[in-house]
């Protein structure tokens, strides 16, 4: 334990070095009285110390702290979620911090451009425009999606999207970890961000971690959702607001740790889970028509074994509903 606390510290030494070789590492800036609290926080660029305000605060003061002030908003930041169930955790974070960018722009009716493959549409399928306007306050007209045929058409898109002054952040979403999703590519976008000013979104599904220029890279999934509270306390059988496991896999200037965050659709903020273990209540309540499945003895599969295949080859129409394609509810 203690040798894996000594390498955590070296490597993150080294990685504060870096920063401050590329001029991007945030200090405090300290007030010259040692009674008063530090006044915000600076970024140095190419050695010249700047006030200007790079940062988006998430709200939170424990992540926010840790990524030394927020994140930053002419950057490109990567969320992964390692698992393609977890779409809708991964997809809810990013939706909530383009909530939260729109609420500090400046600009009233900015656009946001979600660019995709097909094959993650059909997968994780597409946010529910319902959900959009009543969780994150983002009215569906302001939303705009491109499907591209390949993730090199999606990435091409990012970049000359991130030059449009009509937007507010470019989501792009990728799944797996695709050949051209390569450490040059993603120094490109990176780049664009940082020349446009505005933020890019690297949404990432079922994808293993590799080097990226991204600076900072959040792992979101799941978290069971507490109770609602009340003047009177916990509401016993009720459900709270949306819960989402938050994990810092990489910064240059923060330590790993890990939080539960919950947003308000009201106030279309973030907050930190505050409550004991013993608020939470399941996602989905068990079904009272059938056995508990972890009685169940023998061997669980996915799926029911797969019936003749249909002439020609292809699946029938019970095992491959292609008209139907799936929603990720906001």
């Amino acid at each position: 334990m203690a040798t894996s606390a000594v390498a955590r510290d070296v490597v993150f030494a080294l990685r504060q070095k870096i920063a401050k070789i590329e001029g991007t590492l945030p200090e405090l800036l300290v007030s010259p009285s040692d009674n008063r609290p530090p006044a915000g926080v600076l970024v140095r660029r190419h050695g010249v110390a700047s006030a200007r305000d790079f940062f988006l605060p998430t709200g939170v003061e424990r992540l926010d702290e840790a990524l030394g002030g927020g994140l930053l908003k002419a950057a490109l930041t990567e969320i992964h979620g390692t698992e393609t169930r977890n779409a809708g955790a991964a997809a809810g974070l990013a939706l909530c911090l383009v909530s939260l960018m729109l609420k500090a722009s400046q600009k009233p009716g900015a656009l946001v451009l979600w660019i995709g493959t097909a094959e993650i549409f059909r997968e994780a399928g597409l946010p529910y425009a319902a959900g959009l306007d009543w969780l994150f306050g983002l009215a569906p007209e302001r939303l705009l999606f491109a499907e591209a045929p390949k993730p090199a058409d999606a990435l091409w898109i990012a970049e000359e999207a991130a030059r449009i002054g009509e937007l507010a952040a470019v989501i792009v979403e990728l799944r797996g970890n695709p050949r051209s999703l390569d450490l040059t590519a993603t120094r490109r976008l990176h780049r664009r961000a940082q020349d446009a000013g505005r933020p890019v979104l690297l949404l990432r599904q079922s994808a293993e971690p590799e080097a990226t220029a991204a600076p900072v890279r959040l792992i979101a999934s799941p978290a069971p959702a507490s109770l609602r509270h009340t003047v009177a306390g916990p509401l016993a059988g009720s459900i709270g607001p949306p819960a989402i496991s938050v994990e810092i896999g990489k910064s240059r200037t923060a330590l790993p740790g890990k939080f539960i965050l919950e947003w308000n659709p009201d106030a279309h903020t973030l907050e930190e889970r505050r409550h004991s273990p013993e608020d939470r209540v399941a996602v989905v309540s068990p079904s009272r028509s059938r056995a508990d499945p972890q009685a169940a003895v023998g061997t669980v599969v996915a799926f029911r074994p797969a019936a003749e295949p249909a002439p020609g080859g292809e699946p029938s129409g019970e095992q491959h509903p292609a008209h139907r394609r799936p929603r990720r509810a906001g």
